[in-house]
C-alpha cells in the first residue's frame, strides 16, 4: 500500500523544536536577568547598610572628639585652677611668714635688749640692737635658735658704747629664717 503524507510532518517538528528552543532562551535570559538583578540588589542594599553604618559611625566619631575636646579643656582649667590654688597657697604661707618671724623675734628679746635695726633679704636676716651686758646678748641668740623661725644664729659684732651716760653693748646678729612646712 502506498501511503501519502499530506502534512509536512518534518518542517512542523522543526518549529516546534525551534520553539522550545526559543522559548528556552527566553526563559534562561529571563533567570539570568533576575538571578542578576537579585544579587545586584542584594549587593546594592549591603552598599547602602554599609553607608549608613560608616556615617553613624562618623557622626559618633565627631561626638567623642567633640568631648576629647571637652575633656582637654576641663583639664586644662583644672590644671589653671590648681596653679592658681597653689598660688594662694604661697601667698596665704608667706603672708603669716613676716608676721610669725616678728612675733617670734620679739618673745625671743629679753628685757633691758632693745632692737635698733632689722633687715631681711630673701632668707637672711640681720638684726642690731643695744643691751645692758653681754649675758642678755647670749640669752637673745640662744631664744633665737629655740624658737624654731631661725637658724645659724651668729654674733658678726659687740662692742660696748656710752648710751646716755650709761655704758651699753651694742651687738650685729646674723641669722637665717627656717623654711615653714605648708
Amino acid at each position: 500500500m502506498i501511503k501519502i503524507n499530506l502534512l509536512p510532518l518534518r518542517a512542523s517538528k522543526k518549529k516546534e523544536t525551534i520553539r522550545q528552543q526559543v522559548s528556552i532562551l527566553v526563559l534562561s535570559v529571563i533567570g539570568v536577568l533576575v538571578i542578576g538583578l537579585s544579587v545586584y540588589a542584594l549587593l546594592l542594599n549591603k552598599i547602602n547598610t554599609t553607608k549608613a553604618q560608616i556615617a553613624s559611625s562618623e557622626t559618633e566619631l565627631q561626638s567623642l572628639k567633640a568631648k576629647i575636646g571637652a575633656i582637654d579643656n576641663i583639664k586644662k582649667l583644672q590644671e589653671d585652677v590648681k596653679k592658681k590654688l597653689d598660688v594662694l597657697n604661697k601667698l596665704r604661707r608667706e603672708k603669716s611668714g613676716p608676721a610669725s618671724r616678728l612675733a617670734a623675734l620679739s618673745d625671743a628679746v629679753p628685757e633691758k635688749l632693745w632692737l635698733t635695726r632689722y633687715a631681711e633679704s630673701g632668707g637672711n636676716v640681720s638684726v642690731s640692737g643695744v643691751a645692758v651686758n653681754e649675758e642678755l646678748i647670749a640669752l637673745f641668740m640662744r631664744n633665737l635658735q629655740a624658737s624654731g623661725a631661725f637658724a645659724n644664729v651668729d654674733l658678726q659684732v659687740s662692742e660696748q658704747t656710752d648710751l646716755s651716760g650709761m655704758k651699753a653693748k651694742r651687738f650685729d646678729l646674723v641669722f637665717q629664717i627656717k623654711e615653714q612646712a605648708p
